[in-house]
């Protein structure tokens, strides 16, 4: 790869089109393939600015889903492809696209040593080989796609059937990505999902072809070491190879917060650190086996990468994590939502991000998944909420219908956040004739649920002047916690500098390490946990509680010894680190879950 860092999918639409921004100069990025409509609203939309033909690919066209992805792909695929082969072409003058493109890179890599001798190169012949070998090593951008595993709704016919396992709403996403032209990677996230990945075999390029090579590989997004081993042995006895691992801490990210049992960012890298070539080899062994089985040669034992994303905030971390842990890179993503150049973040919100504090971002229960879910408490979205709930109408109309998974009232599932959903929950609300406090509190659980499935797309609308008449325009958006510290519109330029420790965008702004941030929402998720079950605490819970803040003191004493390997790091740093952990550790103590059950 180019770079050292790739941007992780942002929500529905925030980074639908980032490889159209972002591939040529070498930068990978992942779009999410959840929202058909939204992808064929783009592909619509980029055939028109580019004077192309647009052929519409209807609802009721048999196995649509697929297909509005495929082609979808297809185009960006052959965009980015013609971006790069025009910049590639451009001379090595200052304002070109081909200048920029090594300037971006990292001063360690190859390439920009390389880059930096044809500066310095004294004879035109010399200059002339070195741009040609330049030329040669340069590489885009890896196009990948995210696939929530568990967003895996079954579709029906026009006639009100069951439309087939494979037209569920994770299925033919995946169909639509293994048909297209990419070589690149799905990322499945949220979870394991068997029936999903048992239809990868399916799929010729998850296989490797006759000289060993991937046309299509699998990433897993995981946030600890045991789930991404179970699920990699999963797939591997079906002749499917992992190609990465993709460590997400579990709460200090965007968008879903998956909470770990107590297991830290930490002490999850130091397992894969510490078992990764076991663990390479007793997959390889599965997988070969599996692929015997399916009379394909094996030429070798294909690559594994690890990498981490989630709350990284500066260089010094950057460069830590990749060193430390034996990385093969990391993700940044809430931060480039404050790069228009290569996210789609509308005008009003931008603004409003830049003016934000710490405490306008939080983890909520908003998702109608009852998954936490990172929220931003002045978005647009939130906003229309609370006036709708304000004139006695809350919840939103359900036309895409993605998260659709009640069936408490109704024979076909519904999403929580619809107004169908919140208004029969509330009238079985008012037949218990709850006292007013309890009353209150189970109403607040039910109108929290907020529409994701338009609010996460209305911004890409709203940037490209695509929005239609009527559409609804409130913004919803899911940065992680560590986008408080960034506090101005930036190129991405400045951002890709920032990252590689050029420049430092955050001078001067008083920001905890990352491992104390994402202990800070442990503790904090911690005590939620309890204050939510305290009239219900039974055995059981009280052991899982007292199991996870047993789990968060262990990841105490885990960071209280690695500060010793902080050599990248100032005194006043060390002493900070130091100092919080202390306060922390003394916070947990304070803690006293089998008391708290008994008050």
């Amino acid at each position: 790869m180019s770079h050292t860092f790739h941007i992780p999918v942002l929500g529905l639409g925030f980074t639908i089109d980032t490889p159209l921004k972002v591939a040529r100069y070498g930068i990978s990025s992942v779009l999410s393939i959840v929202d058909d409509m939204l992808i064929e609203r783009m592909r619509k939309f980029y055939a028109k600015k580019h004077d192309e033909d647009y052929v519409p690919i209807d609802m009721k066209d048999e196995d649509h889903r697929a297909k509005r992805v495929c082609d979808y792909l297809n185009m960006i695929n052959r965009k980015v492809n013609e971006q790069f082969e025009h910049l590639r072409q451009q001379a090595f003058v200052p304002d070109s696209d081909i200048t920029r493109y090594f300037n971006l890179l990292p001063e360690g890599s190859a390439l920009k040593i390389k880059y930096n001798q044809m500066l310095s190169a004294t004879s035109e012949e010399e200059k002339a080989r070195l741009e040609l070998e330049l030329r040669e090593g340069m590489q885009k951008g890896s196009i990948d796609v995210n696939i929530m595993a568990k967003v895996d709704k079954m579709n029906y016919t026009l006639n009100g059937e069951l439309a087939g396992d494979d037209n569920s709403d994770a299925l033919a996403g995946l169909k639509g990505f293994a048909m297209s032209d990419l070589r690149s990677s799905v990322v499945l996230s949220a979870g394991m999902n068997p029936r999903l990945y048992s239809y990868l075999e399916h799929f010729p390029d998850f296989y490797p072809d006759e000289e060993g090579v991937l046309k299509k590989r699998i990433i897993l997004k995981v946030s600890d070491f045991r789930s991404a081993f179970i699920q990699a042995k999963f797939l591997a006895k079906k002749g499917i190879w992992i190609s990465e691992f993709r460590i997400e801490s579990g709460l200090n990210c965007g968008g879903h917060a998956f909470a770990t049992e107590g297991y830290l960012i930490g002490p999850i890298l130091e397992e894969f650190k510490n078992k990764r070539q076991e663990m390479i080899t007793e997959l390889f062994g599965i997988y070969q086996q599996a692929l015997v089985a399916k009379n394909i040669e094996v030429p070798g034992v294909p690559s594994l990468r690890v990498t981490v994303q989630g709350g990284i905030g500066t260089s010094e971390e950057d460069t830590f994590l990749v060193n430390h842990y034996n990385l093969d890179g990391t993700g940044w993503g809430s931060p480039f939502l404050l790069v228009p150049e290569a996210t789609n973040v509308d005008e009003a919100t931008l603004t409003n991000l830049t003016q934000s504090s710490a405490d306008d971002f939080y983890v909520s229960a908003a998702s109608p998944l009852g998954v936490p879910f990172n929220n931003y408490r002045l978005s647009t979205a939130e906003i229309q909420r609370q006036e709708r709930i304000d004139k006695g109408r809350p919840g939103s109309p359900c036309r895409k219908k993605y998260l659709v998974s009640n069936t408490e009232f109704t024979e076909q599932p519904i999403c929580t956040a619809s107004r169908e959903y919140q208004n029969l929950k509330i009238k079985q609300l008012k037949a218990m004739a709850l006292p007013e406090e309890e009353y209150q509190s189970e109403f607040e659980k039910v109108t929290q649920k907020l529409c994701l499935c338009e609010g996460l797309v209305t911004s890409v609308y709203i940037k490209n002047d695509i929005l239609e008449r009527k559409e609804n325009t409130a913004v919803a958006i899911c940065p992680g916690p560590n986008l408080a510290y960034f506090s101005k519109v930036m190129s991405l330029d400045e951002m890709v500098k920032h990252i590689y420790g050029k420049i430092n965008l955050l001078q001067g702004v008083s920001r905890s390490s990352l491992f104390i941030n994402e202990l800070n929402l442990y503790v904090e998720y911690l005590k939620k946990d309890i204050q939510a079950h305290i009239d219900r605490l039974d055995a059981k819970k009280i052991k899982q509680l007292e199991k996870f803040k047993e789990q968060l003191l262990l990841g105490v004493d885990y960071y209280k010894n690695l500060t010793a390997n902080f050599n990248n790091q100032t005194e006043q740093y060390l002493k900070r680190f130091s100092d919080e952990l202390l306060a922390i550790e003394a916070q947990l103590q304070s803690i006293r879950v089998r008391e708290a059950s008994e008050a």
